[in-house]
């Protein structure tokens, strides 16, 4: 997976940041994390300017965020209801559950998508309930523009001074992420199997 990422960056530039950080948001095992680390590790070695690596990963993070609140907005909120009255159960959600979100998401979704942008499970998915929930376009793009730029700033800084031991790190992420997803897994099971209906609570 590194060497796929120094390949593209080293062929598309900032361009290569940006394709690879929308990718991230749609393709999620593409890792931010490693994207922008390599990207600062550039910075260090004179190859890439700190402030234009930021700005273009941090692009591409909201084009890849958008590709998902479309969908969800594409949807929409209503075209929900006949999947969940029959898939629910699968989801531990009813359609009251539904509404709640949406009202939640239209009172204070901003700050909502702002601090989910830090959390590397939730970060992307969070952009379909806000589409579904039809969050104001402008106010989905600011907020998911705001967040993303000093998460990016952080990566980017932490591979600037971390420079050629970054690649220590990144023997880490595959299986930070994969403990990730089992633990989510596990969740979700637990969830499934204890979950009733409010009719039966």
């Amino acid at each position: 997976m590194t060497k796929f990422i120094i390949d593209l960056i080293a062929w598309g530039g900032y361009f290569g940041i940006f394709l690879l950080m929308a990718l991230e948001n749609v393709v999620p095992p593409i890792p931010s994390e490693v994207i922008m680390g390599l990207g600062g590790m550039a910075v260090a070695r004179g190859h890439m300017n700190l402030w234009l690596l930021i700005a273009a990963g941090t692009l591409g993070t909201t084009v890849g965020n958008y590709f998902w609140y479309a969908l969800g907005r594409h949807f929409g909120y209503e075209g929900l209801k006949p999947f969940i009255d029959r898939w629910g159960r699968w989801l531990t959600l009813e359609w009251e559950d539904v509404q709640k979100l949406r009202n939640f998401f239209r009172k204070r979704g901003g700050w909502v998508i702002f601090v989910f942008r830090f959390m590397p499970t939730f970060r992307t998915i969070i952009s379909l309930p806000a589409g579904m929930a039809c969050m104001p376009r402008w106010k989905f793009l600011l907020w998911t523009f705001a967040g993303s730029a000093i998460w990016n700033t952080i990566l980017a800084a932490a591979g600037l001074f971390l420079d050629t031991r970054f690649q220590q790190i990144d023997r880490y992420v595959g299986p930070v992420a994969i403990a990730t997803f089992v633990l989510i897994a596990a969740a979700y099971a637990w969830r499934v199997a204890t979950w009733k209906p409010r009719a039966r609570r």
